[in-house]
């Protein structure tokens, strides 16, 4: 961030979800579906206050839209007076409105190259692409809690059959290193990529990010990105981390997020993303 720090207040927050606005279950790979009160007041003040609040998360849409109703903003349910939410779902690929639940823009790319280079590598791993307004067509069945909505059994081939907005790769017997190492030896070209705090791996179009995605809200909204304040905890936040004009880390994020952002804040477990925004929004 540039000098004039004391006098900078931003005017578009891009909240990750897991691991910033809701903490990690310890050991289930998921988070608890509650926002500390703490950090949904921090929120509602920063909205009523003029902000734009932004969600920005890996999740697919319908993955979503439950916790932006416990943010509880005004717009939020029918009758109330706000604007519907601008949402960026899927690391960047999909763009919404809410509520009601209204794409305004997705990418989508060729994903089958990517998805047989790593089956033919790991031949075990778990494979789903999301199925809107149901869940997602999986391989085979996901552990409990990883996924939302319903999961439809479906071939790999028809998985991959048509362009998509994201694929996730999953195996619950893998470590995250071991994912980026297959990543990196593979190259996986015509795909981004972005390995979580498991063996979870996700595979989006070249050039999109949750830094994409926002950048199409901030155009939208006539925001400059050094206006904008973004907070995450994961490695697919670390593009949007250095998009911002400040850009926060958790507090639990991992060296290579945390090296990408100008601050760190308090972990998802200390109300963390609340101590950031009301540093602006008191």
């Amino acid at each position: 961030m540039s000098a004039g720090l004391t006098t900078w207040r931003p005017r578009l927050i891009a909240l990750d979800i897991d691991g910033t606005l809701l903490s990690w279950i310890e050991g289930q790979g998921t988070t608890y579906e509650e926002v500390p009160a703490a950090v949904r007041d921090a929120v509602r003040r920063a909205h009523d206050a003029g902000a734009h609040v932004v969600l920005a998360s890996g999740r697919s849409p319908h993955g979503m839209v439950a916790v932006a109703d416990l943010l509880d903003l005004p717009g939020m349910d029918p009758g109330d007076d706000g604007d519907p939410l601008w949402v960026v779902a899927s690391n960047g690929a999909v763009v919404f409105r809410y509520p009601p639940l209204e794409v305004v823009h997705e990418e989508t790319f060729d994903a089958r190259p990517a998805v047989e280079a790593i089956l033919r590598e790991h031949p075990s791993v778990l494979v789903a692409v999301e199925e809107r307004g149901v869940g997602y067509r999986v391989n085979r069945p996901f552990p409990v809690g990883e996924l939302s909505g319903d999961m439809v059994i479906t071939e790999v081939a028809d998985l991959v059959a048509d362009r998509v907005s994201r694929v996730i790769i999953r195996d619950p017997e893998s470590t995250a290193e071991d994912f980026l190492d297959l990543a990196r030896r593979l190259g996986l070209h015509g795909t981004d990529y972005v390995v979580g705090w498991t063996a979870w791996l996700d595979l989006a179009p070249v050039g999109v990010s949750k830094a994409s995605g926002l950048a199409h809200v901030a155009a939208e909204l006539g925001i400059d990105a050094a206006d904008v304040l973004a907070i995450g905890d994961g490695r697919n936040d670390i593009e949007m981390l250095r998009w911002a004009g400040r850009g926060v880390a958790m507090g639990q994020a991992v060296e290579e997020v945390r090296e990408a952002a100008d601050a760190v804040t308090a972990s998802v477990y200390d109300d963390g993303a609340a101590l950031e925004i009301s540093r602006w929004y008191p």
